[in-house]
């Protein structure tokens, strides 16, 4: 049975890469071997800003501004952090010590653990992996449903959605959307 999606409101977006061009992302210290953290915090970041900038700094939480209540966090991505998987897999087959770094990164949470901290986030953190990857400029709708369902059990008052897949094939980038949505 198909629930129809709760009527959301979206707050601010963002896609990653960004539509100036832009294709190299900023580093995230702790993070190492892949560009799938890296993605999660930029395209969480440009929409964190343009939501803040929008509204003058009074909206979400982060540097220079004042939390607006709790926002949740929700990363969706069908392939997850496939570079740091192979990264561990070779460690382990080559029976090489695996780097710390690898299995902290491994837990997608993690970079929306960094995320939350970043910008005083005081919602819940959840991570789902959808059956099919999102279209660039695209969010899930499984997590658009798990979002409004957030949102309506009171457990977050806006919910930051992230989509996130790393490219699969040659000629192919990675890309990210992020939507702050909250209750229409």
């Amino acid at each position: 049975m198909n629930r129809p999606t709760r009527a959301l409101r979206t707050l601010a977006g963002a896609n990653w890469p960004p539509p100036d061009g832009e294709r190299d992302l900023p580093p995230l210290p702790g993070f190492t071997a892949s560009t799938f953290n890296p993605l999660v915090a930029a395209v969480a970041e440009l929409c964190l800003t343009r939501h803040r900038d929008a509204t003058l700094g009074t909206a979400v939480g982060g540097p220079d501004s004042t939390p607006a209540g709790r926002t949740g966090l929700l990363l969706a991505s069908a392939g997850g952090d496939r570079a740091t998987a192979l990264a561990i897999d070779t460690a382990a087959a080559s029976g090489r010590r695996m780097p710390p770094l690898l299995f902290f990164q491994s837990n997608p949470n993690a970079v929306l653990g960094h995320v939350a901290a970043r910008w005083e986030l005081t919602g819940p953190v959840v991570a789902i992996s959808p059956r099919e990857a999102a279209a660039p400029g695209e969010v899930p709708p499984d997590a658009l449903e798990l979002a409004a369902l957030m949102l309506a059990d009171g457990d977050a008052d806006q919910v930051l959605v992230i989509a996130a897949e790393q490219a699969v094939r040659d000629g192919e980038g990675d890309h990210g959307t992020a939507v702050l949505v909250t209750s229409a």
